[in-house]
């Protein structure tokens, strides 16, 4: 049922630290949030645990969707595809062909059945030196393709688009990010792996920033 009368967001929650602090500043923004939360058939689940924690914690309504990519074409997604141990230039080999268009098109279906005002999405910069679909130009575009194709009146938001991990991490900080909650590696074990190029951003982040990832045991 729509309540248009209530400011709404749909925001994407991977479970990882990025997307956590894309939810925090909607909350902060004022913006009663609904988490969607999606079940792709990555080869790990915590990142979904660690999603309905975030949620929980922001003490916000959260969906898991659960899809399918039979046809794989990701580290992500095939075991058969090794997970790289430092990070790559180009496009690596954890890029999911065309997922942040398929999520973005769920989302916005959601959002135009809810009333919402905007879809926050956790993108930033060093995802589209390497990830297509994190690009400005794609976000651009897309924004423009969904207020020609839905009658929603909704915005797609990228606010740490033009961000490092550095300035994300303080960002979050300041709005009280359980980033203890949050999960970034790419591989599911018991802690990170230090050795996968997502917590080697993530370290560098937290380096860069002067902070203590909580994740890392002393």
């Amino acid at each position: 049922m729509k309540n248009r009368s209530l400011k709404q967001a749909v925001v994407l929650l991977s479970g990882g630290l990025d997307s956590a602090t894309v939810l925090y500043l909607a909350k902060a923004k004022g913006y009663i949030c609904r988490c969607l939360i999606f079940n792709y058939g990555q080869l790990h689940k915590k990142e979904i645990c660690q999603a309905v924690k975030i949620a929980k914690a922001a003490g916000c309504t959260y969906k898991i969707l659960k899809i399918d990519f039979p046809w794989k074409g990701s580290a992500l997604l095939d075991r058969k595809i090794k997970i790289p141990e430092k990070a790559v230039r180009g496009i690596p080999v954890t890029y999911v062909p065309s997922r942040n268009i398929i999520f973005l098109s769920f989302a916005a279906s959601f959002a135009e059945t809810i009333g919402a005002q905007a879809i926050f999405v956790g993108a930033h910069a060093q995802d589209y030196s390497g990830y297509p679909d994190c690009r400005p130009e794609f976000f651009k575009v897309f924004s423009k393709m969904i207020k020609s194709g839905t009658c929603g009146g909704f915005s797609i938001l990228a606010p740490l688009l033009r961000m490092n991990k550095s300035q994300i991490i303080l960002a979050g900080a300041k709005l009280g990010v359980p980033f203890e909650l949050t999960w970034s590696c790419y591989r599911g074990t018991k802690i990170p792996c230090a050795r996968c190029d997502s917590c080697y951003y993530r370290a560098k982040g937290f380096k860069e920033a002067g902070l203590v990832d909580p994740l890392i045991k002393k």
